[in-house]
């Protein structure tokens, strides 16, 4: 199979890119990235998108791919609102009609979050955004598959952006007991999309609790 990510640099983006590498099911991956990572393997092309909201430059880069992994985000506040809806909906947009028009029926797997609201009335730009990402791509001509993880654990260390991150890194362990639909660890999110991709699922808005089914 033919595998294309944008996102890969990224907490669950990254963990998907090394189970396309490691994977025997996988041939080769396109990943799409801002500057080059440096990293090397005989079945990874890195190419860089100066602007992910046109693909006009990029002729055949989505051609014959079997599954597509958006993972790009960002957090709420960490950038002004025009430009979270820009990457949240915009980027997923285009990156779904590229894949749309040079491989149909191909599947899409898009990191979505916990909240999104399809129907349109959210007041929460997350929540609407999001929404609006899923309904946009859930009418293309793809085997779609949305994924809205509650908290997601880092398994990896990183610097936390902001304190509300920071403490709820400390009361995980707390989240854990009161069940499967509030928190779910990158790696197994990271599984998840992956299998889901690969294998297909029972529902195509996978919450929480439906995400560690396939982990």
């Amino acid at each position: 199979m033919k595998a294309i990510i944008t996102g890969s640099t990224g907490m669950v983006g990254e963990l998907v890119l090394a189970n396309c590498l490691n994977s025997d099911k996988i041939s080769e991956i396109r990943s799409l990235v801002r500057k080059p990572t440096g990293k090397k393997h005989a079945k990874l092309t890195e190419i860089v998108i100066e602007d992910f909201e046109d693909y006009s430059m990029h002729h055949d880069l989505f051609r014959d791919i079997d599954v597509a992994f958006f993972c790009v985000g960002v957090y709420t506040g960490q950038v002004p609102d025009d430009k979270f809806k820009k990457i949240t909906v915009n980027y997923a947009v285009e990156f779904g009609k590229a894949l749309e028009n040079d491989s149909p029926q191909a599947t899409i797997c898009l990191l979505s979050g916990a909240g999104a609201d399809m129907t349109g009335k959210s007041k929460t730009p997350f929540a609407m955004y999001k929404g609006m990402a899923e309904n946009k791509l859930a009418g293309m001509d793809l085997r779609f598959y949305s994924f809205r993880p509650a908290y997601i654990y880092p398994v990896t260390p990183r610097k936390e952006p902001n304190f509300g991150y920071k403490l709820i890194r400390v009361l995980y362990p707390l989240m854990k007991v009161f069940g499967e639909k509030y928190s779910i660890k990158s790696t197994e999110l990271a599984d998840a999309i992956f299998h889901v991709g690969l294998g297909g699922a029972d529902k195509s808005i996978l919450e929480n609790k439906d995400i560690l089914k396939y982990r």
